[in-house]
């Protein structure tokens, strides 16, 4: 025979076996600068994306790019921006 399941009208909140009380004390972000360090991401902008349908194509481009740097056909680097 099937076990029954608990229907909950709210799909937000916590089950009744969750002692709330004992969650106090979180920091939000406490580890972001950590996540941070360990990962690369970069967002294009949505004029960019647009000829961009995924993650290899991004990276085959910035590889020729970097090829063609190597090869001394240096690109004019752009200003960075000033905030």
């Amino acid at each position: 025979m099937k076990k029954k399941t608990e229907r909950r009208a709210g799909r937000d909140e916590a089950r009744r076996e969750y002692d709330l009380s004992k969650l106090r004390g979180g920091v939000r972000g406490k580890y972001l600068a950590r996540y941070r360090e360990a990962t690369n991401f970069v967002g294009l902008a949505p004029d960019v994306a647009e000829y961009f349908p995924d993650e290899r194509s991004v990276n085959a481009a910035l590889r020729a790019l970097i090829a063609t740097e190597k090869e001394g056909v240096s690109a004019k680097k752009p200003a960075r921006p000033s905030h």
